[in-house]
């Protein structure tokens, strides 16, 4: 009779397994699968090799603390003739002595995390078990079967592998492209993304039934959500808006989501100090890429946060244009989330695609901390009673803003001003540098039927302000050369369409803000109490803005909101100009010194010249680059940097991949902080 199988050593073939799999940039350490497609084991025995027909093997995979095979974390299935689309099964591969090679495959709806995998072998009744690993189960875009398949190969690589993407700041009229390290395939950061689920707190009241719903991404996209905030749970980051970032980072200093998430780990999952929304955004998007979710970063520009749901969002200003604490609802420069790429079979028909995902704390969604996933298609129609959060969003895009001036009577009187939310929404294009609009995704073009149409559905009034044709209106418009150190010019220009002369009293106001919409101190001011108006006429005041006036109160947003209220004698009307402009820091140069080749040591030269009339002192550049460094590198200069000269530092590079990555850097001393710059390198191969 033939002895036992004795399982002498099991081989995982990380190597070959995660390159098959799109996750060999992970490294080839741990086995690290995508769900419904096949993985090879090789099984070496001892003494005799498996005889088929004699031996009867079977596997066991498990998943999470507790696992149950009604919960779907645990399949019992034997080696068998064929595998099965539907679950978990195994067939030989092929046999070479002792040495046998399996192909296990998972199905398309496997709960993702991390998995121990056992096998029992037997000739009868009796057999001994042997313990093979573990291996990481991720979500799989490439299999049409996946509830997160994605169809075209370039955007696959855009949304799950790309480890380095641009995030759109600045304003409405300047968009800022930032470079950000996601670096999702970074030592430790899957390792922190399954311990970050593990400690949500739905699963810390419910194990069991936390890791059963962890093979559906709407699932997995709104623990996310509410777990890279900390307002309710352990989760990642703190957020903070009041330019007060002593006891932590500033949310302006941060070039990627790898330090932060090494950060929370190293302490304890306590929350790492300050995100603000697109730092929120980026670290969600490293953590749905590495867990295999097609995402992006996205942006929305004239960003409404309507508190009271009424699709109204009332701002109150004094007679000298300042803003006043009278209501919660807010316009913020922009605001960032993430979308994600899920089908979503728990909603009517044509709510699969992308999903906004909002990971900053705004408001509760079922009681925590979290928004989304709401679909762009449902966002667009007006389907406010789908799940999740569509009404917060539909508002962020297509909310009313009016202003309202408060009289020294107490009164309060309604102006004239034409202004629009949810504008030029963007994000970084597939395979280039460029950006893409998406704002047709969310809404229907401004005034159209159809977006009238989705009003009516949704039960909501929205009026239509245009500009005054006939009558009194005011624009706001800006010159070149709006650089930080420079005083520059921005214009109030007034246009009379009427047939009669007009008499108007202008108040022309700048102050420093901040990006979310909160203002601080005055650093411009004009009040003309009599500017005449010719019929049918054009007039244009300047406004002087001084460095020395707005240098010391800029926030690191580098913000300058420009408001004009012109009070008409006759009317009565007071006509409303509003712009917000972005302040330039200077250009990081970026040199690479050396031929760029995969695991050959290469230097960058960073420099940047001083553009301000004093000296900056406490200089330091930082840099990432997922793929070219590891981690982070700071270098600090020892002596201040006097008006006119450059900070110049060289680093040293250690490319690990091929293929094109960014290099991310930031720049702060005591006077210019957040300043970004990135470069495209593209790696040669280890020639052979």
């Amino acid at each position: 009779m033939a002895e036992d199988l004795v399982l002498e050593s099991c081989n995982l073939e990380c190597e070959s397994n995660n390159r098959n799999h799109m996750t060999a940039d992970m490294g080839s350490q741990k086995l690290i699968v995508r769900r419904g497609q096949s993985f090879t084991i090789t099984l070496l025995f001892a003494g005799r090799g498996y005889e088929e027909g004699v031996d009867r093997l079977t596997l066991n995979v498990e998943t999470g603390p507790c696992p149950i095979e009604s919960s779907g974390t645990k399949s019992h299935f034997p080696v068998s003739d064929a595998l099965q689309e539907s679950a978990w099964s195994a067939v030989v591969d092929h046999r070479d002595g002792t040495a046998l090679s399996l192909l296990i495959y998972s199905p398309p709806d496997a709960r993702i995390g991390r998995y121990a995998l056992t096998l029992e072998a037997s000739m009868g009744y009796q057999g001994s078990s042997f313990r093979l690993g573990e291996f990481i189960l991720l979500f799989n875009p490439w299999y049409p079967d996946d509830s997160v398949f994605l169809e075209y190969e370039d955007q696959r690589c855009e949304f799950v592998l790309t480890q380095q993407g641009l995030i759109y700041q600045g304003s409405l009229k300047f968009m800022v492209p930032t470079p950000w390290n996601f670096g999702q395939f970074e030592d430790e950061i899957l390792d922190i993304c399954l311990q970050l689920l593990d400690t949500n707190p739905k699963f810390l009241r419910d194990q069991n039934r936390d890791c059963s719903r962890r093979n559906n991404p709407v699932y997995i996209g709104r623990v996310v959500s509410a777990m890279v905030n900390c307002n309710d749970d352990q989760g990642v980051l703190a957020g903070r808006w009041d330019d007060k970032y002593e006891d932590g980072v500033s949310p302006m200093s941060w070039i990627g989501s790898v330090d932060i998430l090494r950060r929370w780990r190293k302490y304890g999952c306590q929350p790492v100090r300050y995100g603000q929304c697109w730092v929120f955004a980026a670290v969600a998007c490293t953590v749905l890429r590495c867990l295999g979710i097609p995402t992006r970063v996205v942006t929305n520009y004239n960003s409404a946060h309507d508190t009271n749901s009424n699709l109204v969002i009332d701002r109150y200003l004094d007679e000298m244009g300042n803003l006043q604490k009278t209501s919660k609802d807010m316009i913020w420069n922009y605001h960032c989330w993430v979308e994600s790429w899920m089908t979503r079979p728990d909603l009517s028909p044509g709510c699969d695609g992308w999903q906004a995902l909002d990971p900053t704390p705004q408001e509760k969604s079922e009681g925590a901390y979290c928004c989304g996933p709401a679909p762009v298609k449902a966002i667009k129609e007006g389907e406010l009673r789908l799940k999740y959060d569509i009404p917060f969003v539909f508002a962020e895009v297509n909310a009313d803003v009016v202003y309202w001036v408060l009289q020294k009577d107490g009164s309060r009187k309604k102006t004239i001003h034409s202004s629009t939310v949810g504008r030029n929404m963007s994000t970084k294009s597939v395979g280039k540098d460029t950006r893409e609009d998406i704002t047709h995704n969310y809404k229907y073009p401004e005034g159209s039927d159809e977006e009238r149409e989705v009003f009516a559905k949704a039960e909501l009034q929205k009026s239509y302000l245009t500009e005054e044709e006939k009558g009194v209106s005011i624009k706001i418009k800006v010159s070149e050369g709006m650089n930080n150190g420079c005083d520059f010019d921005v214009y109030a220009v007034i246009s009379n369409n009427t047939e009669t002369e007009r008499l108007c009293r202008l108040m022309f106001c700048a102050r420093t803000a901040s990006y979310n919409g909160v203002v601080g101190p005055e650093c411009g001011l004009k009040d003309l109490l009599n500017v005449i108006l010719l019929p049918h006429a054009e007039k244009t005041v300047p406004l002087r803005i001084l460095y020395e006036k707005y240098g010391s109160c800029l926030t690191q947003d580098n913000m300058i909101k420009l408001v004009a209220l012109l009070f008409e004698y006759q009317t009565g009307d007071i006509i409303l100009g509003v712009r917000d402009i972005y302040v330039k820091n200077p250009d990081i140069k970026i040199r690479v010194l050396g031929e760029p080749v995969q695991k050959r040591k290469l230097v960058a030269e960073l420099t940047l010249t001083n553009p301000l009339s004093t000296p900056l002192s406490g200089c330091v550049f930082t840099l990432e680059g997922a793929g070219l460094t590891e981690g982070q590198k700071t270098q600090e200069l020892a002596s201040p940097v006097e008006p006119g000269q450059e900070a110049k530092v060289r680093v040293d590079l250690a490319p690990q991949l091929s293929g094109l990555h960014k290099l991310v850097v930031n720049f702060e001393s005591d006077k210019l902080k957040g300043v970004k710059g990135y470069r495209n390198v593209i790696v040669a191969p280890l020639p052979k």
